[in-house]
């Protein structure tokens, strides 16, 4: 059996105080929302008593789909590197970028040049999607849907070349003699209507259709700051499009507050069992179990 945990949208804090230049972008109407409470949504000692957790069970692998960063500053991007080696060892992380780590121009080059390493390929070229990582019976593909747009926007984009290859590696793999468990690792949720006007995927047809012709077995993304599961059709069956909510998320909310995903996979055959467990902030303010995933459409 093979775990691979699951973890997104951290937002690691505190923001550091920007130069006023830094300000004369998108970063100014990011930095008041920040101060007047987003900051506070975001909890740190939480978001460590998570990853805590997380550590505690013993995963193979560990999926993390973005959001490191809150503003793009060149600062978060160093604080993202000691965030991530908190995390695991590169090898034993894969990173895809969010929008916030593409805050603006430039941003997501500086958090490259800091955290590459976690997304670097098995023939060691980093921070270049898709990415493909083979570990155990899985294969990891990487994607960056992280785009820097306008203020009050947070939408993403894939890209038709990216699509292409991505759809290549889908294909090649599923041609192996044994293929692998092919995992997809995308920020935004890539299938149409997955998050609301503003905030979506500009490509998500795009990308639902090139699966639609190769397939995965498990698609996993962030962005929504709440746990959710979709489906998207593939040519045998449906695939589950798994979101996590914010791994540092102080929420009322079910469904909403910190938490983390655990899926275990094991080769039965030709095929994969797996299933899917949720652990995150109870109630009752611990760490805990909360619950299992249901990854087959009823």
């Amino acid at each position: 059996m093979f775990r691979l945990a699951h973890i997104t949208d951290p937002h690691v804090g505190p923001l550091p105080r920007p130069k006023l230049r830094q300000l004369l972008s998108k970063r100014a109407t990011g930095y008041v929302n920040w101060r007047r409470g987003r900051g506070r949504h975001h909890d740190m000692d939480l978001l460590a008593a998570l990853v805590a957790d997380l550590h505690l069970q013993g995963s193979d692998h560990i999926a993390c789909t973005g959001d490191l960063c809150n503003i793009g500053l060149p600062d978060e991007w160093e604080t993202s590197r000691i965030f991530l080696e908190a995390l695991g060892a590169a090898d034993r992380v894969s990173l895809v970028p969010g929008n916030h780590d593409a805050y603006v121009r430039g941003s997501l080059e500086g958090l490259l040049a800091a955290c590459g390493g976690w997304t670097g390929d098995d023939n060691g070229l980093a921070g270049v999607f898709p990415y493909l990582r083979r570990r155990g019976p899985l294969a990891l593909v990487g994607l960056s849907s992280a785009i820097p747009t306008k203020p009050f926007a947070a939408t993403g984009r894939v890209g038709l070349p990216q699509i292409a290859a991505t759809e290549r590696l889908l294909r090649d793999l599923a041609a192996e003699p044994e293929p692998p468990f092919r995992v997809v690792m995308i920020h935004h949720p890539p299938h149409p209507g997955g998050a609301r006007s503003g905030r979506e995927l500009k490509d998500a047809a795009a990308f639902t259709a090139m699966i639609a012709r190769t397939g995965a077995d498990l698609i996993l993304h962030g962005h929504n700051h709440v746990g959710s599961v979709a489906f998207v059709e593939g040519p045998s069956g449906a695939i589950p499009i798994v979101g996590a909510p914010s791994a540092s998320a102080q929420s009322i909310r079910e469904n909403h507050r910190a938490a983390y995903y655990l899926f275990d996979i094991a080769r039965e055959g030709s095929r994969f069992a797996i299933t899917a467990t949720e652990r995150g902030l109870t109630e009752e303010g611990t760490i805990g179990a909360l619950g299992t995933l249901v990854l087959t459409r009823s």
